[in-house]
């Protein structure tokens, strides 16, 4: 028996390294997702998509009858609904089989079928919300309260609450076809970098030389060789200063487009603009920053740190990825990885333990890389299927981390579809990134307790200070950017590349302490954060890194009783605000605590890390 354990744990291991990838028939099918569970052939899928169709064009029937009354209404949300749940199902399918392998035309080619399906779709339901708005607010009111749309209550009153900001049918219609044009800046952006930067070669630990992309720039600033990191931070700023104008003009298309659109919906800022869709009150943004921006000097410490560690004369920006210590963490095969996920999740209980062993037994998961097999890790699933997750695994503790995030976001999926009804069933990012990250927090805090070995102990400490300085100090500080980028356009003063530069200087040295040296080409890293063009989105990471932790700290702390608020914070989908359904499972994010919390973990991490070094 011990020797069979010993075989399939060698087979794991050598599909997570693949130093040479199989070709996908070669993965056994324990390891790949079972799409079959939603349609068992093409020819199914044909059939759906023939539907579609053919059926659309129903909708159109009540187009000028909306306000008939709340049974016409309910009819039509009932027949848009019937058609999208299939519509749904046809993307993720076709999607996600192209995913398994990119050079298979074939499944490009149904993704690209129903994309263009899915533009037709939204172009003859495009009348159904100016319509809803042409109806007086005293009859919507009233459909509101009417027992028959009440599952529909919730999108109706959030429809009501925007109405100032919705335009008449022929304005919306004008805006519409702005999209593409306001979406230049970000095309030119992503072309930019994506495709036409060019990085200089570097030498690498062996003194051999490589050619670099941004990704692998990236991964040569965590070698433990200076000279390697010195080097490619040199590699990956050079094209974006010379570039330095034509970024600096991608970025001022930005900023126009965000303020064009917030005046004509009668915002009073883009910020504002951002914040209304979930109903996010300006206090959590302004929390956020100005609580983070006074609690600074932990991360000064922390900076004192590394260079103690590093045993650096000066600490450069380039020397704050690199590992304090080696991984102790490698080779941990996917058995082993499941059973780390299903230990440190004995606190959430047996019912959701259960279900994520089914789940991981049953199809839900893709693990390996195969030839052709597109890069990252997700977690996806329609109203009318079972939640997927789409992996990469390669055996090693980051790997452990994005299988157990991505399975919070499952999880939130499956008890969302499973308790409400579609209309509420989808969750925003808001809270969406809080189910994935508890997950994290009580796997790292599970290691953390759990071992006795001095080496991992620090490595694991060390991994939440970076997990905390990454996603929640330097999201702020992009968040604190933002905000002051935006105010500066929306007043005419000074957004040049060189006003940008000195302000991302100053930030950095405010965040950073003058323990480190703020390289001269760091000053352009605002120009390299592609999150910037979907403008007041980054904040939402820290927030829901700070009510993640917070949760986390809960369960562990008050049992059963935070435990069970959490999970029903999990079955209420997107049926009310995010604020509201955090408040609900026991955090209030209107206040700065749940950002403390953060902040005093990060402290009392540090405090041992320094008794550790001293």
């Amino acid at each position: 028996m011990t020797s069979l354990i010993n075989k399939d744990l060698k087979k794991e291991l050598d599909l997570g390294r693949a130093s040479v990838l199989p070709e996908r028939k070669n993965i056994p099918s324990e390891y790949q997702w079972r799409l079959t569970d939603i349609y068992k052939d093409e020819k199914l899928w044909e059939k759906d998509f023939q539907l579609i169709k053919t059926r659309m064009s129903e909708i159109l029937t009540f187009k000028n009858k909306l306000g008939e009354g709340s049974l016409t209404l309910f009819d039509c949300f009932k027949l848009r609904e019937e058609l999208t749940i299939t519509l749904e199902k046809l993307i993720v399918y076709a999607h996600m089989k192209s995913h398994e392998d990119t050079s298979a035309s074939k499944y490009q080619g149904l993704a690209n079928k129903i994309s263009s399906l899915s533009v037709e779709f939204s172009t003859i339901t495009s009348y159904i919300v100016p319509e809803i708005l042409s109806i007086p607010s005293e009859s919507l009111e009233k459909y509101i309260q009417d027992p028959i749309l009440k599952e529909y209550s919730f999108e109706l009153s959030e429809l009501l609450r925007h109405r100032e900001h919705i335009l008449s049918q022929k304005e919306e219609a004008i805006l519409a076809k702005t999209g593409d044009i306001a979406g230049t800046a970000d095309k030119a952006f992503s072309m930019l970098t994506n495709a036409d930067m060019k990085f200089p070669s570097i030498k690498d630990e062996q003194g051999e030389t490589v050619e670099l992309s941004e990704e692998r720039a990236v991964s040569y600033l965590r070698s433990r060789k200076r000279s390697v990191r010195k080097e490619a931070f040199e590699s990956l700023y050079k094209p974006y200063i010379d570039m330095k104008n034509t970024l600096g003009a991608t970025f001022d298309g930005m900023l126009k487009a965000s303020k064009f659109y917030a005046e004509v919906r009668k915002y009073p800022s883009p910020l504002l603009s951002a914040l209304d869709d979930d109903n996010i009150p300006e206090i959590i943004y302004d929390n956020l920053v100005d609580t983070l921006e006074s609690n600074l000097a932990p991360m000064h410490r922390y900076m004192t740190l590394r260079k103690k560690i590093l045993r650096l004369n000066e600490l450069h920006m380039y020397d704050i990825y690199t590992p304090l210590v080696a991984d102790p963490y490698k080779d941990i095969p996917w058995s082993t990885a499941k059973e780390m996920i299903f230990e440190a999740l004995v606190p959430l209980g047996k019912e959701y333990l259960d279900q994520i062993k089914i789940g991981l037994e049953s199809g839900w998961v893709d693990v390996f890389s195969n030839k052709g097999k597109k890069s990252g890790a997700y977690s996806w699933g329609a109203y009318a299927t079972h939640p997927y997750i789409f992996m990469n695994y390669t055996n090693n503790l980051n790997d452990v981390s994005t299988l157990i995030h991505e399975i919070g976001h499952s999880m939130h999926s499956f008890y969302s579809r499973k308790n409400q009804p579609y209309s509420t069933a989808n969750y925003c990012i808001f809270t969406a990134e809080v189910a994935s990250t508890t997950n994290e927090v009580l796997l790292l805090s599970h290691l953390i307790a759990e071992t006795k070995d001095k080496k991992k102990r620090f490595y694991l400490l060390n991994r939440r200070l970076e997990n905390i300085r990454t996603t929640v100090y330097r999201q702020t500080m992009f968040a604190s950017f933002e905000r002051e980028v935006h105010n500066r356009a929306a007043k005419g003063e000074d957004t040049t590349p060189d006003g940008l530069m000195q302000l991302w200087y100053d930030l950095n040295r405010k965040y950073y302490g003058k323990e480190i040296v703020i390289d001269e080409a760091l000053k352009m890293e605002w120009a390299r954060i592609p999150h910037f063009y979907s403008p007041f989105y980054v904040y939402q990471y820290a927030t829901g890194f700070s009510a993640a932790t917070a949760l986390a700290t809960l369960i562990l702390e008050k049992g059963t009783t935070a435990r069970d608020k959490y999970l029903h914070f999990l079955t209420r989908g997107g049926s009310d605000f995010p604020i509201n359904l955090l408040k609900d499972a026991g955090v209030d994010m209107s206040n700065t605590k749940p950002i403390k919390t953060v902040i005093d973990i990060f402290n009392e991490t540090l405090n041992e890390m320094e008794k550790i070094v001293e």
